[in-house]
């Protein structure tokens, strides 16, 4: 399994941005069942537990969500988003996407005041 992150960048605070997973070598018969998720780094933090989707349709955030992100997934694609919106300077960090214990390189968010 390979996992490939994007759509990371920069933008001003209450700015929104999409983040895509696409998750290779991955069964298709398999991916719609199981759980994927995004985690985030800020510099000098450890890595945090951002959202999840699970196999069964549940959906977990993080407490500082707040209602700001949503993940959705494409089972056919083999692809996890991760919409950001109003985002705050304190989001700022990489972002990673994570399945079966695997993870991508992830993207960068960087959220200016």
């Amino acid at each position: 399994v390979q996992l490939q992150a994007s759509g990371g960048g920069s933008v001003q605070a209450g700015g929104s941005l999409t983040l895509s997973c696409a998750v290779s070598r991955a069964i298709s018969s398999v991916f719609w069942g199981l759980t994927v998720g995004w985690y985030r780094q800020a510099p000098g933090k450890q890595r945090e537990f951002v959202a999840d989707s699970t196999g069964s349709g549940t959906e977990n955030y993080a407490d500082f969500v707040e209602g700001r992100f949503t993940i959705s997934r494409d089972n056919a694609r083999k692809r996890v988003f991760l919409r950001l919106n109003n985002l705050k300077p304190e989001d700022t960090g990489v972002y990673f996407c994570t399945y079966e214990s695997q993870w991508g390189q992830g993207t960068q968010v960087t959220v200016s005041s």
